[in-house]
C-alpha cells in the first residue's frame, strides 16, 4: 500500500489472445498477485529452468504540451520546453528495456526460485555518446545497466505456500498497487514480503508481512560485513489479509465459450505502522549528519488500506471494477527533530475505476465505457510528486504538498498509480496520474485484418476529465480536458507488437493560465511502440 505523497513517511492464434498481448506480459516468473504464488508448482522429475520476457524499444514525439500558457505562479511549466528555442512546439524521445524473469524449479513438486531483471531499463537512445558526441561512432554503458527487481522463492507445504524475498505487489486493476507487467509500464511495485497463500472453500486467503522501511544499518562488532538495524522504533512494517475467489484466463475462456459467465471477487485490508523517524538518514543535506539519539523523533504513522475487486466475465464481454479506500494519520509531521509541529496531518482517500468492454473477443468490432474517480483536496496544486521538504505551491500551480502541517492539515488527495494509464497525454505525461479528478472513457476497437498467426486491430478512446476541486487546478476551474487517443496495433503469436499511436488534447479551463490571460492550446503526441516478446 502506498501512503500520500505530502506526508514525510507517508492455439491457433485467437482474437482474444491478441487482445490479451496488447495490454499485458504473461511469464512464470513475473507474478505478481496472490493468485500468481506457486500456480506454476507441479511435479517435475529434474531441475528445469525457464525464461521469459522481452525487449521493448519507444519513440515519442511531444507537441505543445507545455500548452503555450505559460508558467504557473510559481514558475513551473506544465511540461518542459526546447531550451534554445522556448517557443519551439515538438521535442522527441526515444527509449528502451530489456526484461528477463527467470524461474528454477526443484526436482518434485515441492520448490521454485523467480528472479526478474532489467537491463538498460527506459534508457534514452542516444543518451551516452562514447566522447564528443559530434564523433562518437558507439555508446557507453551506463553506470547501473542492469537492475535486479525481484528475487524470491516459493515452497509448497501442508498448508499452502510459503513465499519469501523481493516480489511483485499487485492487485485488482492495479490502481493503488500495480506490478508493472504491461508492455508499456514504466515503474511497477516490489514488496519485500513474506507470503503466505493457501487455498480454502473455493477460495484462496493470503496473509503478508511486509518489510516497507527500516532504520539505519550498522555493522556487528566482530563482522562489519554484517548489517543489523540499529533502531527498530523507526522501521515501516505493513500487514496484509486478502480472500477473493479467483478463475484463470483459460477457465474463463472455456466457459465464456460455452456461453457461461463468471464471477469473480476479492478485498484485502493492509494496514502500515510506523512508531518513530530519524529524517536524516533519507533527507538531502549539505554535510553528513551523525546519526544518534537526538535525530530520533515521534512520528506515529498509521495507514490502513480498503480495496474491494470484481471482475464479471460474460460470454459478450467484461466488466471490471475496483474501489479503494484509504486511512492514515500522522502524529508529528515535522522532519526537524528541534522544530516540532503541535497538530498532525490525517488523510482520507478515495478511488475507484470501472472498465467494460462489450463484444466478444473473437468478433470483429467491440466497444465499451470506463470510469474513475481519485478524491481530491482543496489545497493548490494536484498533489503528484511531493518530495520531503518540497516548496509549498501557490493557487495556480500544477503540483505541491497537500498539506502544510499548521493551517492546513489534511491530504486527501487519491493517486491511481501511474502504470494504470487512461490516456496518452494530460494524466500520463502532464499532471502524471489520475489525482483529484473524476474521468469518463468511452472506446471502440475493431479487428482490421486477422491472419494465421498475427492481426491488426485498431482502437479509439475519448476522455473526457474533470478536477475534483478548482482550487486544485492551474485555471482554477474544474474542467480539464477531452482528449482522443487512437492506436494501430500488429501483433504476431511469435511475440512480436508493434503499435502506433496518438494522442490530442483539447484543454479546457482548468488548464488556462488566468494572471497572464492565456488560454491553453491543444497538445498533439505520436508514439511509436516495438516489444519483441520471448
Amino acid at each position: 500500500m502506498r501512503a500520500s505523497p505530502s506526508k514525510p513517511t507517508l492455439r491457433g492464434l485467437t482474437f482474444a489472445g491478441v487482445l490479451a498481448s496488447m495490454t499485458c506480459v504473461g511469464g512464470v516468473a513475473s507474478a505478481t498477485g496472490f493468485t500468481d504464488i506457486g500456480d506454476d508448482i507441479v511435479a517435475r522429475d529434474k531441475a528445469e529452468v525457464k525464461l521469459d520476457g522481452y525487449l521493448r524499444t519507444r519513440g515519442n514525439a511531444y507537441g505543445n504540451l507545455d500548452l503555450d500558457r505559460g508558467p504557473t505562479p510559481s514558475g513551473q511549466v506544465l511540461f518542459p520546453v526546447s531550451q534554445a528555442d522556448p517557443n519551439a512546439q515538438w521535442l522527441t524521445h526515444w527509449d528502451m528495456r530489456l526484461r528477463t524473469d527467470v524461474a528454477i524449479y526443484a526436482p518434485g513438486q515441492m520448490l521454485a526460485v523467480k528472479v526478474r531483471m532489467d537491463a538498460l531499463d527506459n534508457l534514452a537512445l542516444g543518451s551516452l555518446p562514447n566522447g564528443s558526441p559530434a564523433a562518437s561512432t558507439t555508446q557507453s554503458s551506463p553506470t547501473q545497466a542492469l537492475a535486479l527487481k525481484r528475487a524470491y522463492g516459493e515452497v509448497l507445504l501442508p498448508f499452502g505456500i510459503l513465499a519469501a524475498g523481493r516480489m511483485g505487489s499487485h492487485w485488482g486493476l492495479g490502481i493503488l498497487t500495480n506490478g508493472g507487467d504491461c508492455l508499456d509500464c514504466d515503474s511497477g511495485d516490489a514488496a519485500d514480503r513474506i507470503a503466505l497463500v493457501t487455498p480454502l472453500a473455493g477460495h484462496i486467503f493470503a496473509l503478508a508481512y511486509d518489510f516497507s522501511a527500516i532504520g539505519p544499518l550498522s555493522g556487528t562488532t566482530t563482522n562489519p560485513a554484517h548489517t543489523v538495524d540499529v533502531e527498530p522504533s523507526v522501521d515501516v512494517r505493513t500487514i496484509t489479509f486478502a480472500g477473493l475467489q479467483y478463475k484463470d484466463e483459460e477457465t474463463r475462456n472455456r466457459r465464456r465459450k460455452a456461453d457461461k459467465s463468471t464471477a469473480e471477487y476479492g478485498a484485502y485490508v493492509s494496514h502500515r505502522w510506523q512508531n518513530n523517524d530519524i529524517p536524516a538518514s533519507y533527507l538531502s543535506v549539505a554535510s553528513p549528519v551523525a546519526l544518534n539519539s537526538a535525530q530520533v523523533m515521534h512520528r506515529g504513522y498509521q495507514a490502513t488500506a480498503l480495496d474491494a475487486w470484481g471482475r464479471l466475465t460474460l460470454p459478450g464481454g467484461r466488466v471490471e471494477a475496483e474501489v479503494v479506500y484509504l486511512l492514515a494519520s500522522v502524529d508529528q509531521p515535522s522532519l526537524l527533530p528541534g522544530a516540532l509541529l503541535k497538530s498532525g496531518v490525517t488523510s482520507h482517500q478515495l478511488g475507484a475505476a470501472v472498465q467494460s468492454e462489450i463484444g466478444r473477443p473473437e468478433d470483429r468490432f467491440g466497444f465499451g465505457v470506463d470510469a474513475g474517480y481519485a478524491s481530491g483536496d482543496n489545497a493548490p496544486g494536484m498533489g503528484v510528486n511531493t518530495p520531503p521538504n518540497a516548496t509549498q505551491p501557490k493557487a495556480g500551480d500544477l503540483d505541491g504538498p497537500q498539506s502544510n502541517g499548521t493551517s492546513d492539515r489534511t491530504v486527501d488527495n487519491f493517486r491511481f498509480h501511474p502504470d494504470f494509464r487512461i490516456d496518452q497525454i494530460l494524466f500520463r505525461e502532464i499532471i502524471g496520474t489520475v489525482t483529484d479528478a473524476a474521468y469518463l472513457r468511452p472506446h471502440v476497437r475493431a479487428r482490421i485484418a486477422g491472419f494465421t498467426s498475427s492481426a491488426l486491430v485498431a482502437t479509439l478512446a475519448g476522455i473526457g476529465s474533470t478536477a475534483i476541486y478548482s482550487q486544485s487546478t492551474p485555471g482554477g476551474a474544474k474542467p480539464l480536458g477531452i482528449e482522443l487517443d487512437p492506436q494501430i496495433a500488429y501483433v504476431a503469436r511469435e511475440g512480436f507488437f508493434a503499435a502506433i499511436e496518438g494522442g490530442v488534447l483539447f484543454p479546457l479551463a482548468g488548464l488556462d493560465n488566468p494572471d497572464l490571460h492565456k488560454n491553453a492550446k491543444p497538445a498533439a503526441l505520436g508514439r511509436v511502440r516495438l516489444a519483441y516478446r520471448f
